[in-house]
């Protein structure tokens, strides 16, 4: 049975009027830190990397390895940070110290090593007191969602630290970031709503909600809540996945008609997204019985080699009273086996371990990916730094507890868990054929940019992972040969 929503299903919709946003989180206070990752869970890092248990380890290894997580890192701060073609672009300088300053603040946290947050520190100084314009072609809107995100989250792990200008840095965010990718959510750079892929739409609503919660800004978080839900571009949930076949426990993600980078791409998003609105109480991961869960476990199937249905869609392209056509995607796109990025862990352990739910796509693709690396593990260009990564050592848990839930404000509906796990074991045993041994093709895809152009889940994340870590920071891993191929 298929269930057709959002404007992509067939024709697509031209209207770019959001309704107003409605208070998610009123009369409570924010939880701090609480983006990417709150006190509980920087705490079950630290425990049990110092216990030595896995995969936390082989997780922690990654982080220890890679160049930005040095306490050597020094910042290069510009006024200007441009993105785009037509512009002298020095965005490479920008990421590249957003990822050293994350890596720092959470490589702080784990060893209690005050150099690392002293760095991480330093970085997040550097910038917020010369960063003033990001400019650039269209792309400067993905420069401003994707390292909005990413910066609120590596001062949100550093807000408390004395040397830190917390009150600077929040100026930067709501002067330089969050404006753009606002103005982005409005009016989509004054081009047909669906002339920007879902990925687009993404970035600007996981900068919005970052920043509100830095910020502790209430209207940004529900604006970016509400353009989530009921969004009119194709970033919002209905949107990005307009079909969903209700027999298969799927849901059609509209960009895997296009490549499957950007579906990719787009699936972290919007995990990032559901990821920090959980942090502060709200349920989207849950929203439209559990929808993303359908997508991910779509876009998971799909790029392990397996077959997913597809139907067709067509968007709107052009300038508002300028040029317009049309583009029609009939069919999912051919994928890499080996392609990934380090978005699994966080998605498939909110589903099968915070809520109990049969996952088996998810579980064996976050498996395959594991142990999770971070900004620079993934090729050169942009598109390996798109995720803040490291996700089997931030989000690996044990099966849901009160703290999960409860601590968050969000309590679990039984029904809305029996529906979404039905709905996610529907059509499960069919096996996608796994990756061939080979592994060549860079993790973070083939493109220079891709932004821009149950109980049985227990032993999956076990046998397939086939990982041992060793103490000081040394990683080993194991191949296991299994039917229908190697273990990645």
């Amino acid at each position: 049975m298929l269930k057709f929503t959002g404007v992509t299903a067939g024709a697509v919709a031209i209207g770019t009027t959001v309704a107003a946003p409605q208070a998610t989180a009123a009369g409570a206070s924010l939880v701090h830190p609480g983006l990417l990752h709150t006190r509980t869970d920087l705490d079950r890092m630290a425990k049990k990397v110092k216990a030595g248990a896995a995969p936390y380890t082989a997780g922690f290894a990654r982080l220890t390895a890679n160049r930005h997580a040095q306490s050597g890192w020094t910042a290069n701060p510009q006024a200007t940070v441009y993105r785009g073609s037509g512009s002298p672009q020095n965005y490479v300088i920008l990421y590249n110290d957003i990822h050293a300053a994350y890596q720092n603040a959470l490589r702080w946290h784990i060893t209690g090593e005050s150099a690392y947050g002293d760095t991480a520190v330093a970085i997040l100084n550097a910038w917020s007191a010369k960063l003033t314009s990001l400019q650039g072609s269209a792309d400067r809107f993905l420069a401003a969602g994707l390292y909005g995100y990413q910066f609120a989250n590596a001062a949100e792990l550093v807000r408390d630290h004395a040397d830190f200008d917390l009150a600077r840095f929040q100026k930067m965010m709501l002067d330089v970031f969050c404006p753009l990718s606002e103005d982005f959510l409005a009016d989509h750079n004054d081009a047909v709503v669906t002339n920007y892929w879902a990925n687009w739409d993404l970035t600007a609503i996981a900068c919005v909600l970052a920043v509100g919660i830095l910020c502790d800004d209430r209207a940004k978080i529900d604006r970016a809540v509400e353009y989530f839900k009921h969004g009119a571009g194709m970033g919002s949930v209905k949107n990005a996945m307009p079909v969903v076949y209700e027999d298969q426990g799927l849901a059609e993600w509209v960009e895997a008609g296009r490549d499957q980078g950007h579906a990719l791409l787009g699936v972290g998003l919007m995990g990032t997204v559901c990821e920090m609105a959980w942090n502060q109480g709200i349920d989207l991961y849950g929203y439209d019985d559990s929808r993303f869960l359908k997508g991910a476990q779509y876009v998971a199937k799909w790029s392990m080699g397996g077959e997913v249905p597809y139907t067709a869609n067509t968007r709107r392209k052009g300038a508002i009273n300028g040029w317009s056509g049309s583009e029609t995607a009939t069919a999912a796109a051919a994928v890499d086996p080996a392609m990934t990025r380090p978005i699994w862990a966080m998605i498939a352990n909110h589903y099968t371990k915070r809520r109990g739910l049969s996952a088996t796509y998810l579980t064996r693709i976050a498996a395959q990916a594991a142990p999770e690396g971070g900004g620079g593990d993934y090729g050169p260009n942009s598109g390996g730094y798109d995720q803040l990564g490291f996700g089997t050592l931030a989000f690996s848990r044990d099966r849901a507890s009160a703290s999960d839930s409860v601590g968050a404000g969000v309590s679990p509906s039984p029904a809305a868990s029996a529906s979404a796990s039905a709905s996610a074991n529907s059509g499960a045993g069919a096996t996608p054929s796994a990756s061939p041994g080979g592994g060549a093709t860079p993790q973070g895809g083939t493109g220079d940019d891709l932004a821009a152009t149950g109980t049985t889940d227990v032993v999956a994340w076990t046998a397939a992972t086939g990982i041992t870590a060793l103490a000081g920071g040394l990683l080993l891993l194991r191949r296991r040969n299994r039917s229908g191929g190697a273990a990645q």
